[in-house]
């Protein structure tokens, strides 16, 4: 079955403006977002430089690495609030700068306490940065072109993971130069890169159409007029008053919704905190060669995420497609926890490949579930619970190994969650109404 809906060309005006837009635009957002991730993910590098230098451990490593997340959930509305009144220009510069700082501010986390509060303050401080940029692109890209921009941005992701690990090891060999260790040399040169590229966004991201220098008059009118055109198409369709997140929760269906996205955010964090240790366990590796290793299951992940949405798009077997990434998961997870270290970085590929192509999936099944005023109340509730596994998988695996001195019975705790994820998906179902239609298209 097909669409029947009509497509109106844009005018010349307004392609231009579009055109124009994404240009000068998406490339920048691009770059700002493979520096957030490096300054997200680096922590894994230096947990064991951590516990040499500063004494600590793997379960004051989990609980710090997770904390993060929870400042980032606090103050990620209120700093949503601050980007729209205050403009994508000012706020995102703010957020770069702030948190750029702050990471290079890890270069003095010498005990637990003040790492625990440089995590704090990094999540506080890098607060709505993605879900800014996601709102800031509904200023400038009408429906039609929004989705080729939000593709170019979660494909930064995969960007930012091949940069992340030969960047990273690169800096921890700099053992003793001027007298600082290899992370603090990492600590302080990706946290400046983030303060510098924030310098770089003030003075090139334009917060609205009608501020561009670079747009002509026509094309500022074709763009604003489209935009206004769509969000009062939007308006007009909602005009049921939004449910409460916590009234929603009474749903089965979100709750299921919310298991999955929880698990598939768990199985993500505990190999992104800890890959670069199995790496290391190997022996005999430079910090260069373990980084380089680290990339290949991104790269890996990468290609699967490309099929996975080509096959879900073509033969509308979502859910299909959603649990077979659980499966990958799952499996992939139990045999690290139990294999020789090059066997278990193997495994944790075919782990990455699986919770990749389960997050990059899932969202298509409850955007075709969550119709009219439950639709943005619901992504947001399914969105900041399950990056709850962000907090958890750390934690558990940083204290799993504290008292086992190994994370393989972490590892199959979070592999058990994925089995369950996978018999949740089997209860997942669509609306009526979009059980009828042809699948829509999702760009990962």
């Amino acid at each position: 079955m097909q669409h029947s809906t009509s497509v109106t060309p844009d005018s010349p005006a307004l392609a231009a403006a579009t055109t124009k837009a994404f240009r000068r635009l998406v490339p920048l957002v691009m770059v700002m977002f493979v520096v957030n991730y490096i300054d997200r993910v680096n922590i894994g590098y230096a947990k064991d430089a951590l516990a040499a230098d500063s004494g600590i451990g793997a379960a004051a490593y989990g609980l710090g690495a997770g904390l993060f997340f929870v400042t980032y959930a606090i103050f990620e509305v209120p700093s949503n609030i601050l980007l729209e009144r205050y403009g994508a220009r000012f706020w995102l510069t703010r957020i770069m700068v702030s948190w750029g700082l702050v990471s290079a501010l890890m270069m003095f986390a010498h005990n637990e306490t003040v790492f625990y509060l440089l995590r704090l303050a990094l999540g506080a401080a890098e607060a709505g940065f993605f879900a800014g940029v996601i709102f800031y692109f509904t200023q400038w890209f009408p429906n039609r072109t929004r989705g080729q921009a939000n593709a170019a941005l979660y494909s930064a992701s995969t960007i930012a993971a091949v940069i992340a690990g030969p960047l990273s090891g690169a800096l921890l060999s700099m053992h003793e130069f001027l007298g600082l260790r290899g992370w603090q040399w990492m600590f302080l040169i990706e946290g400046l890169a983030a303060v510098l590229i924030g310098v770089l966004v003030w003075f090139r991201l334009t917060s609205r159409p009608d501020q561009a220098d670079w747009l002509s008059a026509a094309e500022k009118t074709a763009l604003s007029e489209r935009l206004a055109a769509e969000e009062a198409e939007r308006a007009a369709a909602r005009q049921d008053k939004a449910p409460s997140r916590w009234s929603m929760l009474r749903d089965p269906q979100m709750l299921l919704f919310c298991l999955v996205y929880f698990a598939a955010q768990l199985a993500q964090y505990s190999v992104t905190f800890w890959l670069p240790s199995f790496v290391r366990a190997i022996g005999g590796l430079s910090e260069f060669a373990i980084g380089l290793i680290a990339v290949v299951p991104f790269v890996a992940a990468f290609v699967a995420i490309l099929a996975a949405g080509r096959i879900s798009d073509r033969t509308g077997w979502r859910r299909s497609v959603l649990g077979s990434g659980f499966v990958l998961a799952a499996v992939g997870l139990a045999v690290a926890a139990a294999a020789a270290p090059v066997a278990a970085v193997v495994m944790l590929i075919v782990a990455t490949v699986g919770f990749k192509v389960a997050a990059s999936s899932f969202f298509v099944i409850p955007q075709q579930y969550l119709v009219g005023a439950m639709a943005a109340p619901g992504i947001a509730l399914i969105n900041s619970i399950g990056n709850l596994g962000g907090f958890v998988a750390p934690t558990l695996l940083g204290q799993v190994q504290q008292r086992t001195g190994s994370v393989s019975a972490g590892l199959l705790i979070v592999a058990a969650t994925c089995v369950v994820a996978l018999g949740a998906c089997a209860l997942l179902r669509y609306t009526a109404k979009n059980r009828a239609q042809a699948p829509e298209k999702v760009t990962t």
